[in-house]
């Protein structure tokens, strides 16, 4: 058996590499697809897939190649390319690197110019908030613009013959051109370091190309950038540009601008005259007025008897002081009565009074307190005397002091009856001085009639 040769993966990948850079029909390639799976580098360097309803490709577009495309690929957009198929022997795949790279159905240019628009709008720099007031009466406007063409012709003609007293600068710039747009960019921050009251910029019509200049980002931020209000003047009616939505006020057309940038003379000399005419009517009717006003005065009963006037004057300042000397003296009497009222009233919640009134109220009642409990004493002495007299009256003591006698048995009982005794029982008598002991000697009851 014969021994058998393997490639290397990456032997066999260089290969097929080398029939790709070998084929003359896949060094300058043209094809069209749709753009998926976007990516753009930090370096710059896009990376996407090429797709249609069928098949897909692998793409590259390195930061050399897009850095002047003049629109931005996004996902799902349709393009035209020219590029160069190879492989890349890291993953093995074959794919395009992209030269050249443009729209497919629509211009680049055109799709750039809405890119930016859409851009610019989201920032705010179309807003009307940032859009300052052209000076009703420049006295130095200045036009950037090719000093060589008609534009500027038109713009200097119109402004010298509606108003002449204003002073043209024109500012050179280029108009046209890959570099146009920062030749504006320098004029007008050299306009607006020369003070101008206002600033024309534009050039005169062209196709999308030829005015591609005033769609340039930079000259858009200039324009915002400026200090010095500006009138866009590019091209003709229809041709709308990025410096006319960033300007603060776009004209269709060079000669139009110079006609939004000063008043007509004309105007103003109708405006001044029609002015004095007013003026002059205005100031009749004053001082038609005035003198009706002055005649009315000089015929008031004071300039006529201007005499009589300071005597009743007089007199309704005697009246007037009696007035008020008699206000005075009521009020000084209103105050001192009040005063002495606040002064009693003082008085007689004074602490001193309370205390002094309190004692006295103390003494009171300590007197009468004092004869009640007297009275009740007294009454209650009387009370018990009397009480003590009736029960003097009822003791045994003054019964016995008329003659009477209690007898008692051995248990000191007292008896009452004859038959709680017998003879022989010994027996103690209580008389008033003293007690009798004696002995029954007989006992004898007595009958009593029923």
């Amino acid at each position: 058996m014969s021994e058998q040769k393997y490639l290397t993966v990456t032997a066999l990948t260089k290969y097929i590499k080398r029939k790709f850079d070998v084929d003359p029909h896949l060094q300058d390639v043209l094809v069209k697809g749709e753009i998926s799976n976007y990516k753009q580098h930090s370096r710059g360097h896009m990376y996407f897939t090429l797709k249609d309803e069928n098949a897909r490709l692998q793409a590259v577009m390195f930061a050399g190649n897009n850095r002047n495309l003049p629109f931005k690929p996004e996902e799902g957009m349709k393009v035209l390319v020219r590029g160069e198929i190879t492989v890349y022997e890291g993953s093995g795949q074959y794919q395009i690197y992209i030269k050249e790279m443009q729209p497919d159905g629509i211009g680049s240019l055109y799709l750039a110019y809405e890119q930016l628009k859409k851009k610019l709008s989201e920032e705010g720099l179309f807003d009307a908030k940032y859009k300052k007031a052209i000076p009703p009466f420049p006295e130095k406007i200045g036009v950037i613009t090719s000093p060589t063409g008609a534009a500027v012709r038109d713009i200097i003609t119109t402004i010298k013959r509606r108003y002449p007293i204003s002073q043209i600068i024109v500012v050179p710039a280029l108009v046209q051109g890959g570099n146009a747009a920062p030749s504006i960019v320098q004029a007008i921050k050299q306009a607006n370091e020369l003070n101008m009251d206002v600033l024309i910029v534009g050039r005169g019509g062209g196709s999308i190309e030829e005015l591609w200049a005033f769609n340039e980002e930079i000259v858009a931020r200039e324009i915002f950038a400026s200090k010095t209000p500006i009138i866009s003047a590019v091209g003709h009616e229809t041709d709308f540009t990025i410096a006319d939505w960033v300007a603060d006020l776009r004209a269709p057309t060079p000669t139009a601008a110079a006609e939004l940038a000063v008043p007509h003379i004309k105007d103003l000399m109708d405006k001044l005259l029609d002015r004095k005419t007013r003026l002059h009517r205005a100031s009749y009717h004053i001082l038609s007025k005035r003198k009706e006003q002055l005649s009315s005065i000089q015929k008031s009963y004071a300039f006529r008897n201007p005499k009589q006037l300071y005597v009743q004057k007089e007199q309704q300042l005697d009246r007037m002081m009696e007035l008020l000397d008699y206000n005075i003296k009521r009020t000084i009497e209103r105050k001192r009565n009040e005063w002495e009222r606040r002064h009693e009233l003082i008085r007689r919640h004074h602490p001193k009074k309370q205390v002094s009134d309190g004692e006295n109220l103390v003494a009171s009642q300590t007197k009468l307190l004092q004869k009640a409990m007297l009275q009740v004493l007294q009454k209650k002495k009387w009370e018990f005397d009397k009480r003590l007299s009736q029960i003097d009256a009822l003791s045994p003591l003054k019964i016995m002091n008329r003659g009477y006698s209690i007898a008692y048995n051995e248990n000191n009982d007292v008896i009452k009856r004859v038959e709680q005794t017998k003879i022989g029982d010994q027996m103690s008598i209580h008389v008033q001085n003293g007690f009798i002991n004696c002995e029954v000697k007989s006992v004898k009851e007595e009958q009593k009639d029923e």
